[in-house]
């Protein structure tokens, strides 16, 4: 997520094993009782329950008083195991029906629990049954030996990229983005990465064989950690339409070239980062997710949302800055609470005034369950309930914000207003489910002063997503679309930059400020609207200063980025360590550098007599800036290729942490020396140039293609196909691809391929065919391939994984595929 170095409470199991989530870990013997009486250690649940919890949302009126035991009842059960296909996978279809006609029918005779009359059943609301529901939890599954096989299925489907395992509410933001193929689109706070995975699958869907979609999307997190977890996440999709940059949301980088002369060298009409779709969903309390995780019902006090309100505003502001006119932002959060939800929203209304619109999409997913947004809502503080800001003592409005309120009038209209409110209570953690911050609904005399404020905007549009209404946690959606340019602000902010955090300044940088995350009211008031990225004029010299310049925002407050390094001075400062791969703006991060080297690249076309037709100047990338030493060369799509040329002219804005799509490989292994190709085809990039390639292409039968996969490892003269084991053998050393022919013998006539093609890198060696897929790779293939052959002989078509063993890969050239390896079994 974007913003502070802490995220939501649920994203920190992320990397943990959640195998006993809703279980506490096992009590130590307890050395007081006598050794003679044996004694039961046992496990014990989370306490899920929380008095004030309780008492806040009772008071906020989030359901109605007659359905809050329902809405409790449900939220203290464990959360049901969801997951999506991957609409865009070549094996779409054959999962869901697997799905349909398979699991339903063999599941059915599991117990069903909470209503449930279906073990799986697709969700009714998300397109073309793409995504599904499970009457099991995550933990169930892995405990319940008859839910084996599907539990199986799940883990290695997801490794692969076929299906996502996802929380059902999770799937829904994107939804509501109405993405095409075309767009660009912002993932402000992506990390783990489910949500960016879901918006490139919207815009791969329509794709055809050998062919990139015009848009892509730039995923970003905060975190360098939560960064390559995104990565692996994505990774999955293998595609060339992605970049993964490291930024802090409200600060992310417009990229903004100022001056024509520098417009006129580049060969397309992208002068700055402007979005048609931005995701912002941004860093929550989380109390939306306690089924998922119930040790939040320990932890949880009324305080957690007002500390990020802040904080979801900048980032809101941000995301709004950097859209088009007449795009679409989705705000969302896995948070019910309305300081984070309606209060940010009416916030970012009441400062953008009539330029955003809140949009209404009831009519859009009729069959998810919503309630509209709430008007009314009250604030929280020291053991006070506040319905109004005026009500707020002075020495408290420095964390008691006013847009915390539905009016969100300024203190500063307010005059010297008093209100009898004592000092004495704070606000404290909740420990083993004691109401420590002692949220009661009690009568306040402050909260008598004045009358309830109502919002004036048509917060009704938001929409709040509650567990008890389909079975699924909490979360909340608001819909915002820019219809004209945002009002700019007309004071230059005034603010203090600490010194040792600025780099030695350059002529760009001059007059950049760098607005800090405060709950200060002065301090948020300096909200990055101030100079509109679709509204810079260049021929306005004021308004040059006042620009926030996004690279000194993100070098105040990341420890990972400092001003540019020459190598001198980063081996005098790390003598005793590797030294660090150093370019441009950003430490640490391999750069981004087009791979040009002409013979390399016509030695690839010609050994794979890859078409004309294919685009291959300027969308070749490598991260390592030494050319001469590359190892892996890149993939990107033409936009991609734009944002980069882009983000050069600028001074390299964006802190790129992964970009393209891995398409060759080099081979660096003893038997890689004696082919003519020092590159081979990667797993990843061979579906993309697959019907562009001329030679080193062969087409096997079923029955020896299921050879391949099964044995890995077949000699030419043992193969079913005589033929094939011939033309095999007559391929030029080393790299070559096998595509699955319909019939059981080799054609003779021109391949044709399309996006049902099924395909595999080979090793031609020197007396056998290797295949360079992993073992889990060829597992899953192997299975789609016997359940498209409709195997019998009793098969169910579940592959023994004793069969697949990583140890069975290609031998001459093992070194090649131990990242392949590596990446799918972490």
């Amino acid at each position: 997520m974007g913003g502070r170095g802490k995220s939501r409470t649920q994203r920190k199991h992320f990397r943990q094993n959640r195998e006993n989530v809703w279980k506490r870990s096992r009590p130590d013997p307890d050395p007081s009782l006598s050794s003679d009486k044996s004694q039961t250690t046992h496990w014990t649940p989370f306490l899920n329950e929380n008095p004030s919890f309780d008492s806040y949302y009772k008071e906020q009126l989030i359901v109605d008083p007659q359905e809050w035991d329902q809405f409790v009842a449900v939220l203290r059960t464990p959360l049901p195991a969801s997951f999506r296909i991957n609409a865009s996978s070549q094996f779409a279809d054959d999962i869901r029906s697997q799905l349909e006609n398979d699991f339903v029918h063999s599941l059915r005779a599991e117990v069903a629990e909470g209503g449930e009359t279906e073990a799986i059943r697709p969700l009714p609301w998300y397109p073309g049954n793409f995504a599904w529901h499970s009457n099991f939890s995550r933990m169930q599954l892995r405990k319940t030996q008859t839910l084996e096989r599907f539990h199986e299925f799940l883990k290695l489907e997801n490794e692969i990229g076929n299906i996502t395992r996802q929380e059902a509410v999770s799937m829904v933001p994107p939804l509501f983005l109405d993405v095409h193929s075309d767009h660009l689109v912002l993932d402000m706070c992506a990390a783990p990465g489910s949500k960016t995975f879901q918006l490139l699958e919207i815009i791969h869907q329509s794709t055809k064989a050998g062919s990139l979609p015009d848009g892509m999307v730039i995923a970003n997190d905060l975190d360098v950690k939560r960064c390559n977890l995104l990565i692996h996440q994505t990774k999955r999709m293998c595609t060339a339409n992605l970049i993964v940059t490291n930024h802090e949301a409200q600060h992310f980088p417009g990229c903004r070239l100022k001056g024509n002369s520098e417009r006129m060298k580049l060969d397309h009409n992208i002068h700055q980062l402007l979005f048609d779709r931005v995701l912002c969903d941004v860093p929550c309390s989380g109390d939306g997710t306690l089924r998922k995780a119930p040790d939040m019902w320990r932890k949880w006090n009324s305080g957690m949302g007002q500390g990020l309100h802040s904080l979801q505003v900048l980032i809101a502001m941000r995301g709004l800055s950097l859209l088009k006119i007449g795009g679409r932002m989705v705000y969302s959060t896995c948070s019910m609470n309305p300081i984070e939800n309606e209060a940010v929203v009416a916030e970012v209304l009441r400062r953008c005034g009539e330029s955003v619109k809140l949009v209404d999409v009831s009519s859009e997913l009729p069959q998810l369950i919503r309630r509209p947004g709430l008007k009314r809502w009250k604030v929280y503080d020291k053991s006070k309930w506040f319905v109004s800001s005026k009500d707020v003592p002075k020495f408290r409005r420095s964390v008691i914000l006013s847009s915390m309120f539905p009016s969100g009038k300024g203190y500063q209209d307010l005059g010297d207003s008093s209100c009898n409110v004592d000092m004495e209570d704070d606000i404290t953690s909740v420990e083993n489910g004691k109401a420590e911050d002692g949220v009661e609904a009690v009568e306040n005399p402050a909260m008598s002063e004045s009358a309830e404020e109502v919002s004036e905007f048509p917060l009704e549009h938001c929409m709040r997503i509650m567990p008890h209404d389909q079975n699924t946690g909490a979360f909340f959606i608001a819909v915002l679309q820019k219809v004209s340019p945002l009002p700019a602000v007309l004071e230059k902010p005034s603010k203090h930059i600490d010194e040792k955090y600025v780099e030695p300044p350059s002529q760009s940088l001059v007059d950049a400020q760098a607005p800090q995350i405060n709950s200060s009211e002065s301090k948020l008031e300096e909200v990055l609207e101030a100079v509109p990225e679709e509204n810079v004029n260049d021929n306005v010299s004021n308004t040059e200063d006042l620009e926030v310049s996004p690279l000194t925002c993100e070098e105040h407050n990341s420890e990972e980025t400092e001003e540019p390094h020459n190598a001198e001075n980063t081996e005098k400062k790390f003598p005793s360590k590797r030294k660090l791969q150093i370019q441009g703006q950003w430490r640490g991060v391999d750069p981004v550098v087009f791979f040009k080297d002409e013979e390399i690249i016509n030695s690839i076309r010609t050994f794979y007599g890859i078409d004309e037709r294919f685009p291959f100047n300027g969308h070749l990338i490598t991260r390592n800036s030494d050319t001469s030493h590359v190892k892996r060369i890149y993939y990107v799509s033409k936009f991609v290729k734009d944002i980069l040329e882009l983000n050069f002219s600028v001074g390299q804005q964006l802190k790129i942490t992964s970009v393209g799509m891995k398409m060759f490989e080099r081979q660096t292994a003893r038997e890689g020396s004696s082919s003519p190709c020092a590159f081979r085809i990667s797993s990843e990039g061979l579906p993309l140039i697959l019907p562009y390639i001329t030679k080193q292409i062969i087409q096997a039968s079923p029955v020896d293609f299921k050879r391949l996969l099964q044995d890995k490892d077949v000699k030419y003269t043992d193969f079913a196909d005589a033929e094939f084991g011939e033309k095999a053998a007559n391929l030029l050393p080393g790299c070559c691809v096998v595509i699955l022919g319909k019939g059981n013998t080799v054609a003779t006539e021109s391949l044709e391929v399309d996006e049902s093609t099924i395909a595999i890198g080979c090793w031609r060696g020197r007396a056998r065919l290797s295949v360079m897929v992993t073992a889990m790779d060829c597992q899953e293939m192997l299975e789609r391939l016997l359940i498209r052959l409709g195997a019998e002989n009793g098969s169910s078509g579940h592959v023994d994984k004793s069969s697949n063993d990583v140890g069975g890969e290609v031998q001459p050239v093992q070194e090649l595929n131990d990242d392949d390896v590596k990446a799918a079994a972490s």
